[in-house]
């Protein structure tokens, strides 16, 4: 093992508050180094800079081996091309933030941390459970750092108007709610509606809308096999077999059924996102995240959040999250800074994990800082994500367009809901 300096002990000592010392054991035990400096570190992702950088001049300001640590923010349309071309030329950042829903196409891009240093168990103890797909055979593809879990916002003036108190807390009531408080002009058209589903184009987030009702009835999407293997798994495993993809998908594409009493979207309609913050629309599924976006689209909206639906007869509350990891780039020059800034993310008592949740708004995947005092809408997030779970996604794009299918072939009549599911489970196959 490389000679540790006094800095890289005591960055040991802090990570060792997670439990998990071994884990820069064995990355400095790979590095040599003679400064206590950290040095030039780079740092790819698609969250917020400002939320980054104000982070990073706190821990530089307390620490000034930190001073060349350095964010760049990338566009999310580009970023996956943008890191794989510039890991390519060797041009590309030291750290890059990926959401677990990219963590497959650049396993390969990453340094894994052995399992022998972090194992499974241990690691269940110390992130929330939709941190888990960051975690296979090969070890820990990334440091789970922020959750950003779906919520229902709701516009209090629609619902007043019609007599609620209170968003709804079930998928039921909110069958009720399609109901009484749809709005249609002369020709029949809907003007305002309880709630955007049943469609894919116009329904933001429609994909992750329909992952959680899966997850709710107890099904799965992608799942491994007894050698490890990535399979399809919408027509396996659940309370009822296929069954359980098939309810999840009659009761989204319902919605969007004109024989139903409860019909309440289409595909004429604007987005759901744009609906709702023109005041159109009673109730919006979205991120965390996106709170402050709606603020800013329409800043008279009187609007509040509120915990995601959930079963009427469910025993168990699930929901799911977008889950934000910093892994450590392959192609780094600077193996021990890249470790030491990533042990600051883990660790809940440099407080830089939490400070990044705090500055985006969102909760952290952490545990340790998860179980300390939350007030307002933060501790509704930090409810939902630790009862978030999340899937493999092995090919975003394809299991988008597999998504989209399977919705568009039932509205339209072309397939049956078991037609459709089957064609999904066979297109999230081919793209595995």
């Amino acid at each position: 093992m490389a000679k540790l300096s006094i800095f890289q002990i005591a960055i040991l000592i802090t990570f060792g508050a997670l439990g998990v010392v071994g884990i820069l054991i064995f990355a400095f035990a790979n590095t040599s180094s003679s400064t206590t400096n950290i040095g030039p570190v780079t740092i790819w992702g698609d969250i917020n800079s400002q939320a980054m950088n104000s982070v990073l001049k706190n821990i530089s300001d307390a620490n000034p081996d930190f001073d060349q640590v350095k964010y760049a923010e990338k566009d999310p349309v580009t970023y996956q091309s943008d890191l794989v071309n510039a890991l390519a030329s060797g041009t590309g950042p030291d750290l890059f933030i990926l959401r677990q829903n990219q963590l497959i196409q650049n396993a390969e891009r990453v340094i894994p941390i052995p399992s022998s240093s972090l194992p499974l168990e241990r690691f269940n103890t110390l992130f929330i459970d939709a941190s888990s797909v960051f975690y296979d055979q090969r070890g820990v593809l990334g440091i789970p750092i922020v959750a950003d879990p779906l919520v229902l916002y709701w516009n209090k003036d629609m619902l007043n108007a019609d007599g609620y108190a209170k968003p709804p807390g079930t998928w039921t009531e909110v069958q009720e709610m399609g109901v009484k408080m749809q709005r249609r002009n002369d020709a029949g058209g809907i003007v305002k509606s309880a709630i955007a589903l049943g469609e894919y184009a116009n329904v933001t987030n429609a994909k992750e809308i329909l992952s959680v009702l899966i997850f709710q009835l107890g099904g799965q999407i992608v799942s491994r096999d007894g050698s490890g293997n990535l399979v399809a798994g919408l027509l396996s495993g659940g309370t009822g077999s296929s069954q359980t993809a098939e309810n999840a998908l009659r009761f989204y594409t319902e919605f969007a059924n004109p024989s139903k009493s409860y019909y309440s979207w289409n595909r004429a309609l604007p987005a759901s996102l744009n609906a709702f913050a023109a005041g159109d629309l009673a109730l919006y599924i979205g991120f965390a995240s996106e709170g402050q976006l709606i603020a800013r689209m329409n800043p008279n909206l009187s609007f509040d959040v509120a915990s995601l639906p959930q079963i009427k007869t469910g025993t168990l509350a699930v929901n799911t999250a977008r889950v934000y990891g910093i892994s450590i780039s392959r192609t780094t020059k600077n193996q021990t800074g890249a470790f030491a800034v990533a042990s600051q993310f883990a660790s809940p008592t440099s407080g830089m994990g939490q400070q990044l949740a705090t500055a985006l708004g969102i909760p952290s995947a952490l545990r340790d800082v998860l179980a300390l005092p939350a007030k307002g809408a933060g501790e509704l997030y930090r409810r939902e994500a630790l009862i978030s779970r999340s899937w493999i996604d092995p090919n975003p794009a394809k299991t988008s367009s597999a998504f989209r299918a399977m919705i568009e072939n039932v509205t339209s009549g072309a397939l049956s809901l078991s037609e459709a599911v089957s064609r999904a489970n066979q297109e999230i196959d081919a793209g595995i």
